[in-house]
């Protein structure tokens, strides 16, 4: 997997500059939108806590003999563009990967690292815009955050889901639904997907594995939590929330 520079646009895009302080800065944004579906997997149990705290769960043993527990969130989200557009940049069908750590404590938005990983066949146009609506999308700020390029396997359905980084080779998710009530997946509805203004719901299904596998902080997890979900967000809905919430 190759590590690629951060182009200006994909800075400003990830660092999660608001459309108010674009404007500040003299910025001009063309108007864009994004409908995707993610395959995403984290290593905290079933559901994920950190939808409803400030601090991920607890992993006993994670720092080794004679260490007390250590929260982390490490995730892997796999996203496949249903429909998107960045001005005239066309984003139907891009796919690309979202792996990382939330961290022990995000309560003032901080989170620790994350690495952006583009599908090989975008463009640098789509790229980049990709990296600017990514920033809307989660509106934090990161320890560290690069970006790389590789190639992004995407199948999700109703009973299993299968996403892989360079053939699962450098990331892997592979997620299987629980029994319900029904034939069909648990959902869980009413819940916000980060600054996402839409969602059609949380597809519950635990992984039977979620690992990252390159670099120094490589880690792989099995069991713990997973879901699908699709989402839709555009700029017009973003300002509208910047502007409410006074930034």
């Amino acid at each position: 997997m190759k590590r690629i520079l951060l182009s200006t646009a994909l800075i400003l895009g990830v660092a999660g500059l608001a459309p108010a302080e674009q404007a500040k800065s003299g910025a001009m944004m063309p108007a864009w939108n994004m409908n995707a579906s993610i395959i995403e997997a984290c290593s905290c149990p079933m559901f994920c806590q950190c939808y409803f705290n400030a601090q991920p769960s607890a992993h006993h043993g994670a720092g080794g003999a004679g260490h007390g527990p250590e929260h982390f969130c490490r995730f892997n989200n796999a996203f496949k563009v249903n429909r998107g557009s960045y001005g005239a940049v066309k984003l139907d069908g891009a796919k690309f990967w979202v792996g990382g750590d939330l961290g022990g404590d995000f309560s003032k938005g901080m989170m620790d690292w994350a690495v952006l990983t583009f599908d090989k066949a975008l463009t640098k146009e789509q790229r980049d815009a990709i990296g600017t609506i990514v920033g809307h999308l989660y509106p934090v700020k990161w320890n560290s955050m690069m970006t790389a390029e590789g190639e992004v396997a995407w199948n999700g359905g109703k009973d299993e889901a299968v996403a892989l980084l360079d053939g699962g080779k450098s990331a892997e998710v592979r997620l299987k639904r629980n029994p319900g009530m029904t034939s069909d997946p648990v959902v869980i509805k009413n819940l916000k997907y980060w600054g996402a203004p839409r969602n059609d719901g949380f597809v519950l299904m635990p992984n039977t594995v979620e690992a990252y596998r390159v670099g120094p902080k490589a880690f792989e997890f099995k069991g713990t939590n997973g879901f699908m979900i699709t989402f839709d967000i555009d700029s017009a809905s973003v300002a509208q929330a910047a502007g409410k919430s006074g930034k």
